[in-house]
């Protein structure tokens, strides 16, 4: 298993959202960044309070962390990762299978996934 940090500081967030390079799916988006560090990964997720409760928000940032836990194997090192969730997309849509696809194709648009053989 990978080492993954998370990404919790606003300064952080920052650096990545201005920084990174944006790729969207379906039903999440991503900003991604080339790090200096080669043997870790940062994670970061941000839910818009517009959208939804609590309650819902949380569960939403929960099937992205365990989706992108599916994933992280096969992600490549040395990146920060920010997911945001789409603004227009309901959130009854949001189950794992959905999210997992989602970021799948996003992380192989960014060509940081490794090929599956």
């Amino acid at each position: 298993m990978k080492k993954t940090e998370i990404i919790k500081k606003n300064y952080e967030f920052k650096n990545v959202l201005s920084n990174g390079k944006y790729y969207s799916g379906s039903y999440i988006e991503a900003l991604i960044k080339k790090e200096k560090q080669e043997n870790v990964n940062f994670l970061g997720i941000a839910i818009s309070r517009k959208i939804c409760k609590a309650v819902k928000r949380n569960k939403i940032k929960r099937l992205i962390k365990e989706s992108y836990y599916f994933h992280e194997n096969k992600i490549k090192s040395g990146y920060s990762i920010i997911f945001l969730w789409k603004k227009k997309v309901e959130t009854k849509k949001a189950t794992f299978e959905n999210i997992k696809n989602d970021m799948k194709k996003i992380l192989e648009k960014a060509k940081i996934i490794e090929e599956e053989e």
